[in-house]
């Protein structure tokens, strides 16, 4: 892919070369910017580059996908060629500096200094792209002559690894749920799962893509119905289907409130093999040879260990006070104004609040938010310094910066606009590209 000069200037600079940041780039194009992306790796895709192969997606192909960009399923490959095809559909290449980890980003004299390998640069403005799970999160716990194979989730390369051993299971959202599923599949001799707590899940036999219904999300959203209504149609339904499926002891501590979690869709074969399932609430705190040790003062012998406990976010090379150093989106969150734009530092803009961990379409919320963030940057305001405790499921964004974004956003039109795509557009195609 291309290259730029060191110690070029820019109007933006975009880190991270995930969907997040190849989306913001094909914007920042649109628009006729001076924009340059940096990627630390050989090659673009972020964390779906890195990913194991038996890894997919929580939502079907056409609703990841946009226009007529070719995604051929929910598997990881489909979903990394799916993110190269913009590179290549969008002319983007020029605009991108491979092999390029940044060191730092320094805000001053109205702009941004970043230092990558191989590069400084300057821009007005920046965008940290590098989403919310770029560093695994494996609890720091006591081993002893450990014996025991450990997976973090994004590690498992080989998932025949898992036949015929005793596995363990650590975590209770949507990564555990993947690996107890995997565990099902590749039909290991017994399962043990450990959580502290327990997230909500759609309990389906059917592939897990198919259980969250986005179309029907944006019907309810688009005519209209309140936050509060939803809540309460979808903790009836949850709590049925959890009856119906027998999973009554899975049921969360509390009810689900779509303005702060993320509804995750169920895994069918762990779904089916609950009851197969050897589970403690608690945590493990000690390995010792292939002894695991629960703070419950239980223990259970096992082959492998699997950390289904997610990940953390990495902004330590930013320097922009506590921003830098939070780690939660939640908390990274708080700290940006109208979702993306940061309170600690000027002129910059964090992609994966308000986006990640909801009920959305990835590639759909980052193209809104992009379009929005480049008028932004050409001198329409459109985001201000009001932090929003909600999260943006899918049309939710889009309702949100239809009311500041006039550029993008017309008034009227652009609701009878989006009314039509949620009450019309086919199921069996993706959405169009903003």
């Amino acid at each position: 892919m291309g290259t730029s000069e060191p110690d070029g200037q820019h109007d933006l600079i975009i880190i991270g070369g995930g969907i997040g940041g190849i989306i913001s780039l094909k914007y920042a194009k649109d628009v006729g910017l001076d924009a340059i992306l940096l990627e630390k790796g050989d090659a673009v895709g972020g964390l779906w580059r890195d990913l194991p192969a038996w890894q997919d997606l929580q939502i079907r192909k056409e609703d990841w996908t946009l226009g007529d960009l070719p995604i051929a399923g929910e598997d990881q490959a489909s979903v990394l060629a799916n993110i190269r095809e913009w590179v290549e559909r969008f002319e983007l290449a020029p605009s991108i500096r491979l092999h390029a980890r940044v060191s730092s980003a320094r805000p001053g004299d109205g702009g941004w200094r970043v230092s990558a390998d191989g590069y400084t640069g300057r821009s007005r403005f920046l965008i940290a792209a590098t989403g919310g799970h770029n560093r695994a999160v494996v609890p720091q716990i006591d081993r002893a002559l450990s014996t025991l194979t450990e997976y973090h989730s994004s590690a498992l390369r080989d998932p025949s690894e898992l036949a015929d051993k005793d596995v363990v299971v650590v975590g209770g959202g949507a990564s555990a749920y993947d690996l107890l599923d995997l565990c099902f599949e590749r039909e290991a001799r017994s399962v043990t799962w450990v959580y502290r707590s327990l997230k909500w899940m759609l309990p389906s036999l059917r592939p897990k893509y198919y259980a969250t219904n986005l179309r029907a999300l944006a019907r309810m959203q688009m005519l209209g119905t309140s936050v509060a209504t939803m809540n309460e149609r979808v903790n009836l339904d949850l709590r049925a289907r959890y009856k119906k499926a027998g999973l009554d002891d899975l049921t969360p501590d509390e009810p689900i409130d779509l303005r702060h979690q993320m509804l995750i869709p169920g895994r069918r074969r762990m779904v089916r093999n609950v009851g197969h399932i050897m589970r403690h609430r608690g945590e493990i705190v000690r390995i010792e040879g292939n002894t695991v040790r629960l703070s419950t003062e239980q223990s259970c012998r096992a082959d492998l260990v699997l950390w289904g406990t997610g990940y953390d976010t990495d902004l330590s090379y930013l320097e922009a006070g506590d921003l830098s150093r939070l780690t939660r989106l939640e908390a990274i969150g708080r700290r940006c104004g109208a979702y993306f734009l940061a309170l600690d530092a000027p002129n910059l803009f964090i992609l994966a609040p308000g986006i990640l961990e909801t009920i959305t379409s990835t590639p759909w919320a980052y193209a809104h938010a992009a379009r929005s963030i480049m008028s932004h940057i050409r001198g329409t305001p459109v985001f201000n310094s009001v932090p929003i405790d909600s999260n943006a499921n899918y049309f939710d964004l889009v309702r949100f910066l239809a009311k500041h974004d006039r550029v993008n956003f017309p008034r009227v039109w652009w609701y009878l606009k989006y009314l039509n795509l949620a009450l019309r557009h086919p199921a069996a195609r993706p959405m169009p590209i903003p």
